[in-house]
């Protein structure tokens, strides 16, 4: 194997089988710097996604709910939200991200402590809009069944 593959190592006992991989540490010193940047949250009433992007629109960090480990009900809950905007916030600090625009997206419980727990590392935010979809009456409804 080479340096830059990842060792698997197999421990068995008790008749189980464990694998353990070794991860790099994430840099402490930014590739980029990014002054301000773009925080959509899309809280859906079973998720919260949040993804951070610079101002062109290139996508920097993301995170949800799921791929924190949360499960089932327990991703559209407010504290699976808060863990979500607090994993994206600090790593917004470690990139030197001083304000973002907010973009809001869905109704679900996830919308406000997501925004607070990004703005607890010092995080400036500028501004905050709803782009939630809204129906507006939708196509033509079938007629009704003749019996």
């Amino acid at each position: 194997m080479t340096k830059n593959q990842t060792t698997i190592e197999e421990v068995k006992s008790e008749g189980e089988v464990k694998i353990e991989e070794s991860k790099k540490a994430a840099p402490k010193t930014p590739k980029k710097k990014v002054i301000s940047g773009i925080l959509s949250i899309d809280a859906t009433f079973n998720n919260t996604k949040v993804l951070l992007a610079d101002k062109s629109g290139n996508t920097l960090f993301w995170s949800s709910a799921g791929s924190l480990g949360f499960r089932g009900a327990k991703k559209g809950t407010p504290f699976a939200a808060s863990k979500v905007g607090d994993i994206i916030g600090s790593k917004a600090a470690i990139l030197g991200l001083k304000d973002a625009n907010v973009v809001v997206l869905g109704v679900g419980s996830g919308r406000e402590p997501a925004i607070r727990a990004f703005m607890a590392h010092g995080i400036e935010i500028t501004s905050i809009s709803d782009a939630t979809p809204v129906p507006h009456n939708g196509p033509k409804a079938k007629k009704p069944r003749r019996v």
